[in-house]
């Protein structure tokens, strides 16, 4: 798609299909279901027609229809777009863990960022995998963050977790808690604090973004007392930025600030690592939050929640999450278009 294209098309959205064992499919066909969306976009689902027929079989979705687009970018801007990622027929096993869940989820994943390399969509919104079953010698990564990086050729990225108001990245990801105080320095922090700063003012047209930090340790160390990193680590870093005229502050201790609430006066905050973040992060918006990887020249999105095998084919599966992931990056990709809005 040329630059003209971009600036006067609607957004066009690729979905991966993720792994075809749990509620991906399901989620998928439920928030394309209703028509209104492809006033909004253009959806591109990366995964397979049979697939697609089977789980609407299953959950009995009858308003689910599609176009199948058999030519790199010749999508019917009006229709729901399917692209077959794989010829053969899928072994299908419903809510079970297996080694087909990852093998074509990867391939779909593929199919959906080369084509947004060759510029065919502008963003890529993942259903849920299975990391465990995705690891092969084509994918070793912990989860899509990473992959994604890698693919951008970026040297970092920021998972960052998005619902309305409510945003929290994470200093360090999908790695084990032993590890994270070895991780953080402050060359990482500075790196977040970056990627954060940039993304709120050029992907959420936030001018002026204020963002809080969270200690380390408890109670964020209480001077030394439970910890050195706070005093020492994280506080030179927010002083840097504060010098600078940047309005970030901290460290917080990450119990009372969300218990009290505190989030709700800062426009995005910076957690030390994955469940410090994540916890409160999907305590308060369970169901309706989305996944952005910021830092990156792509735009990717996903549902805040997992493959679910317990519930997979049972249409008990709710798509909020993946309706809220769409309309994310298809805000953003407009944003990044610059289209009335800060860029």
């Amino acid at each position: 798609m040329d630059k003209q294209n971009r600036l006067t098309h609607k957004p066009v959205i690729g979905i991966s299909i993720g792994d075809i064992n749990g509620i991906g499919p399901e989620i998928i066909i439920k928030a394309l279901a209703d028509t209104r969306l492809t006033q909004l976009i253009t959806p591109v689902v990366y995964g397979s027609t049979k697939v697609l027929g089977y789980y609407k079989k299953a959950i009995d979705v009858q308003e689910f229809s599609y176009f199948q687009a058999k030519d790199p970018g010749s999508f019917n801007p009006k229709k729901v777009n399917v692209v077959n990622c794989w010829e053969e027929l899928a072994e299908i096993d419903t809510g079970i863990e297996s080694e087909n869940g990852g093998k074509y989820a990867y391939l779909a994943l593929e199919k959906a960022v080369k084509e947004m390399d060759e510029g065919h969509i502008e963003a890529v919104v993942t259903a849920p995998i299975n990391k465990n079953v995705m690891q092969s010698d084509d994918f070793k990564f912990p989860g899509h963050t990473e992959y994604f990086a890698q693919r951008a050729g970026a040297a970092d990225s920021l998972m960052f977790m998005v619902s309305g108001d409510l945003r929290v990245g994470v200093a360090t990801g999908h790695i084990p808690l032993s590890a994270v105080p070895d991780r953080l320095t402050p060359e990482v922090l500075r790196s977040k604090l970056d990627m954060m700063l940039y993304s709120l003012k050029n992907d959420f047209g936030i001018l002026k973004p204020k963002v809080a930090v969270l200690g380390l340790n408890p109670h964020a160390g209480e001077e030394g007392l439970l910890g050195t990193e706070d005093r020492d680590l994280i506080t030179p870093v927010i002083n840097s930025y504060k010098d600078k005229g940047h309005l970030v502050f901290g460290p917080y201790p990450a119990d009372g600030f969300f218990g009290m609430g505190h989030f709700k006066k800062f426009d995005a905050v910076l957690a030390m690592y994955h469940d410090q973040g994540l916890v409160p992060f999907k305590t308060l918006s369970f169901g309706s939050g989305v996944n952005f990887t910021a830092g990156l020249s792509y735009v990717r999105t996903s549902p805040d929640h997992g493959t679910a095998y317990d519930i997979a084919g049972k249409n008990l599966a709710s798509e909020e999450s993946m309706l809220q992931a769409i309309f994310l990056a298809a805000d953003i990709v407009k944003k990044r278009r610059g289209e009335g809005l800060f860029s």
